[in-house]
């Protein structure tokens, strides 16, 4: 929906390795809607996507991760590929990072490998999610309840498990993005405000 994320400002976090698909169709569905979106990376100037199975295109860095706060940023994305997140979870300003989106309750959408990244901020214990399914041991030894479903929606946590589950994962992700900060029991917070959502 056209403008339906007018004024929201949108983190996607990547290393060299990433899912292309994962990261150029969620980019796409928040710019249509009126998003702006940085690409944030350890990498300096541009960062390399994984194209099912050989390197694809390079990506201009929009910002470096020692520059930026999740305060920055009204919601985070997590594209997978399997060399993505496996960089990330070891680097320590992205963890502080993306902690910072759990601490602030704001929206956060990790598909296929995504979820990787979220394991080390120590904040999954309970969340229903999905991802891909080598994750599941991880993802549950985390305190996460893992499903097998295309699209799973947590308290503001959007996850899915495949490039094949892109078209739902996108949508979820936006309304999510939309509705604004959630607290931990699952209401949407806007401006102060507790709404039941």
């Amino acid at each position: 929906m056209e403008n339906q994320l007018k004024g929201k400002k949108v983190a996607i976090v990547v290393a060299n390795g990433f899912e292309e698909v994962e990261l150029t169709k969620p980019m796409e569905a928040l710019k249509n809607a009126g998003a702006t979106v940085d690409i944030i990376s350890p990498e300096e100037k541009s960062v390399r996507a994984w194209a099912e199975t050989e390197w694809g295109k390079d990506y201009p860095v929009d910002k470096h991760i020692k520059d930026v706060i999740a305060q920055d940023y009204d919601a985070l994305v997590l594209p997978g590929g399997v060399m993505n997140p496996d960089h990330l979870r070891i680097n320590d300003r992205v963890i502080a990072f993306v902690t910072g989106f759990f601490d602030d309750s704001k929206p956060i959408a990790a598909i296929c490998h995504g979820p990787w990244t979220l394991i080390e901020t120590g904040e999954l214990d309970g969340r229903k999610m999905t991802s891909f399914k080598s994750l599941k041991t991880d993802l549950e030894n985390a305190g996460a309840l893992w499903v097998d479903e295309e699209v799973v929606t947590d308290k503001g946590l959007v996850t899915s498990r495949t490039p094949k589950d892109l078209p739902a994962f996108c949508k979820k992700m936006i309304e999510e993005i939309a509705e604004g900060r959630h607290d931990q029991s699952g209401n949407i917070r806007s401006g102060g405000v507790y709404q039941l959502g």
